[in-house]
């Protein structure tokens, strides 16, 4: 796009920046799509907002950020506002009756997360101690990302970070300390991230309960289920709702 976007169209003035606009297009045609497929009410609500997004992208006007007086466009040639760019912080802990060093064995091999981590799909390891990892996304997206550890303190800590040039840009690290009075093992992860498609993917992720608040406080409740009862109860290919119950790990 070049500087005309900042021109005022007949929907208002340009307050979404480039990278949003392109995202608000990518997302409200998958909700819009994923809507109709639905034919539900939950599916015409997705619709509605696929097509609120559609007219973001495709105006570059977003009536709440005019409201809020806020404005991620450029402007005389300056980047983009770090508005649309804002690395999020998430950070949760449990307690798990295990010792550190078997929570560290069983997280440390990332190819088994997706066991217990319901957002993941995949995660393979190179022979450089880089990993490709790919994960749900909101709308039936997925998002795929190398990554590689920059701490690896066994029984103690793991520490991690995107490759530049990754779809998603984050880093993050798990702690695993003794619990008082011989308790188990306090758990806690922290991930720092930007959301892909910025603030509307980070908004649109929180709307569908898939942003990465939620997603880390299920993993570690998968987890703990996972550590202490060697199953994680699902209702995934239960039509009654019944739940089903994954293999028990291999510790």
């Amino acid at each position: 796009m070049d500087a005309t976007r900042d021109r005022p169209t007949s929907a208002g003035p340009i307050n979404v920046g480039g990278n949003e606009r392109i995202a608000s297009l990518l997302l409200g045609g998958l909700l819009t799509l994923d809507g109709l497929r639905r034919r539900s009410v939950r599916g015409a609500f997705e619709a509605l907002i696929g097509g609120a997004l559609l007219e973001r992208g495709a105006t570059g006007h977003c009536r709440v950020y005019d409201a809020a007086g806020v404005s991620t466009a450029a402007h005389a040639g300056a980047p983009e506002s770090t508005a649309a760019k804002r690395m999020m912080l998430v950070q949760h802990s449990c307690t798990i009756n295990s010792d550190p060093e078997t929570l560290y064995r069983v997280w440390r091999d990332f190819s088994g997360l997706p066991r217990f981590m319901d957002h993941l799909v995949s995660v393979t390891e190179d022979e450089e101690g880089r990993s490709h990892w790919v994960a749900r996304a909101p709308a039936g997206r997925t998002v795929e990302w190398h990554a590689e550890v920059t701490h690896d303190e066994p029984g103690r800590r793991i520490a991690w970070r995107s490759v530049e040039g990754s779809e998603v840009a984050h880093a993050g690290s798990v702690r695993f300390e003794p619990a008082p009075a011989g308790r188990g093992t306090e758990v806690h992860v922290s991930l720092e991230y930007t959301p892909p498609g910025g603030v509307l993917g980070a908004r649109l992720a929180r709307f569908l309960k898939e942003e990465p608040e939620h997603q880390i406080q299920e993993d570690l409740r998968h987890f703990k289920q996972w550590m202490e009862a060697g199953e994680v109860p699902t209702t995934e290919g239960q039509p009654s709702g019944r739940a089903a119950i994954r293999a028990t790990p291999n510790h």
